[in-house]
């Protein structure tokens, strides 16, 4: 198969799918890689690297969408990358649909097939994609916060970990999945007093299981997020709700409610965001300040780190793009139901259900469009 890797055009975004080992290893089982110029750099990959892995290096974006089968970003296309999808193409991307109505219409209009990376299942239903930038994020906000509650960062001057005779810092995480207990572990690392807000009283005993220091947990509640986020410091939003839009869990009177200087970080912005004052920003331009809170809402917060996340990225993603290499879309569809549950839409179809049910557009299950066998289904 042909498969393509080209430079990411999204703000601040230095992450490459596909590292030069990952490459090689696709070479090496006869599929042909062609990789744009300069798009490992912001990852500290040369151009020579890939080309030593086999790569065929193009200097033209157009050409490496033209000559591909399959194309392997970090992020969905861009507006000024829809003219190159087409039929005959697989894309794999982290995609965020339900947020992003003019990219599910390109990607439709274009028939071509496209995998949400973020909501690709392993056996155990697991995100085993997502999974690595979920740690990296929940291991980086609470840094990330830590350095905007200081005073020359806008902050309330707050040190999270407190000193003798002072108290710590109060952290609130919201979610206790994959970003909220590595945040946990993190800021209690830190020093800091953490409360960990949950619905699923599961994922709290395993947070409580981690015997975390000063971390206690909360089931979640209106009443009870309305009665904590006002007493934090720092806000972590870690909310995520697979494949379907994040639901906003703070409302604007509760963050009005937190004390000037405050932060808020939103990991899940990308989706909606679980905070209703946050609205997407970038690496290059990542805080603004409403009702007195400092928000840090850069959607692609693994992209801070990215050599870490592209390695990370690559060895998730590389097993999924050497199925579909190797069998074709059907086959390796239908010998994975968990890769099967990536797709979002093949051939002008919706196939997702949660897609289908955001915007109020027909819904055609995947086995009524692609020939599947009945444990694909």
């Amino acid at each position: 198969m042909r498969i393509g890797v080209v430079r990411e055009m999204t703000l601040g975004e230095n992450r490459v799918a596909l590292t030069p080992a990952a490459v090689h290893e696709l070479v090496k089982a006869g599929h042909r890689v062609f990789v744009e110029r300069g798009a490992g750099e912001g990852a500290s990959l040369s151009d020579e690297e890939y080309e030593g892995a086999g790569a065929r290096l193009v200097g033209d974006a157009a050409k490496v969408w033209a000559d591909s089968e399959l194309v392997v970003k970090v992020f969905g296309p861009l507006p000024e990358e829809y003219g190159f999808l087409r039929e005959d193409l697989t894309l794999f991307a982290f995609l965020s649909l339900t947020v992003n109505r003019r990219l599910l219409e390109a990607l439709l209009g274009s028939r071509c097939a496209a995998f949400s990376m973020e909501t690709i299942r392993d056996g155990r239903g697991n995100l085993p994609v997502l999974a690595p930038m979920s740690e990296i994020a929940g291991r980086l906000v609470p840094q990330i916060g830590a350095h905007l509650l200081q005073r020359p960062s806008g902050g309330r001057g707050i040190l999270l970990g407190g000193v003798t005779g002072v108290r710590s810092g109060r952290v609130v995480i919201l979610g206790a999945g994959i970003v909220g207990s590595g945040a946990a572990r993190v800021a209690s690392g830190l020093g800091a007093d953490v409360v960990v807000v949950d619905r699923d009283l599961e994922r709290l005993r395993g947070v409580e299981g981690m015997r975390l220091r000063n971390v206690t947990t909360l089931a979640a509640s209106s009443m009870s997020i309305r009665e904590v986020v006002p007493e934090a410091d720092l806000l972590i939003g870690a909310v995520l709700v697979v494949g379907s839009k994040t639901p906003h869990l703070v409302d604007r009177e509760t963050v009005e409610r937190m004390r000037e200087g405050s932060v808020i970080v939103d990991v899940d912005v990308d989706h909606g965001g679980s905070v209703e004052t946050s609205r997407p920003t970038t690496l290059l331009d990542p805080t603004f300040v409403e009702a007195g809170v400092t928000h840090y809402c850069v959607k692609n917060v693994p992209a801070a780190v990215p050599v870490s996340a592209s390695h990370a990225l690559s060895n998730a993603l590389l097993p999924h793009a050497q199925r579909v290499a190797g069998r074709g879309l059907v086959d390796a569809l239908n010998a994975n139901p968990g890769l099967a549950r990536g797709v979002a839409v093949v051939w002008g179809r919706t196939v997702s259900g949660a897609l289908a049910d955001e915007y109020g557009v027909e819904h055609q299950p995947l086995r009524s469009v692609l020939p599947l066998h009945a444990e694909a289904r």
